[in-house]
């Protein structure tokens, strides 16, 4: 499984309506469309969107999303209509909308991860995260 390429795949229970979230707030076209599904590609990756009658739990972060600067892309998503999730929990709070989450992926490069979380049409959470470079000691 090393090798293989990974993707995600997230439920709609109405097709046309993702797709419309999908283009109208996050400005992508599906670079693949069949019955009942879409497909995504991104700089590095895709996911596809299915129809599908059951519910995503929208508990948890179902796609991720990597960027450079989070707040230029949170202040863009916004003025699209995205609205951003508020967390409140020990050890983990946002700040208008993004956390800073200590020790996220050191594996990455990094010394931890700002991150934000919206949900799509169809209640799929997603989650944009930006690297906190690692401190160094000289």
């Amino acid at each position: 499984m090393a090798d293989a390429v990974v993707s995600t795949r997230l439920p709609a229970q109405d097709l046309d309506r993702a797709r419309r979230f999908y283009a109208e707030k996050l400005g992508l076209q599906p670079t693949e469309t069949r019955p009942g599904g879409l497909r995504y590609a991104c700089r590095s990756g895709s996911f596809s969107v299915f129809e599908s009658a059951g519910r995503p739990s929208g508990e948890h972060t179902q796609m991720a999303w990597q960027v450079n600067d989070i707040e230029a892309v949170v202040a863009e998503l916004r003025k699209r209509g995205v609205e951003f999730e508020e967390v409140d929990l020990p050890g983990l709070r946002t700040v208008d909308g993004i956390a800073e989450v200590a020790g996220n992926y050191p594996s990455a490069g990094g010394g931890g991860e700002r991150a934000a979380w919206f949900r799509d049409s169809e209640g799929n959470l997603h989650g944009i995260g930006q690297t906190i470079p690692a401190t160094t000691n000289r």
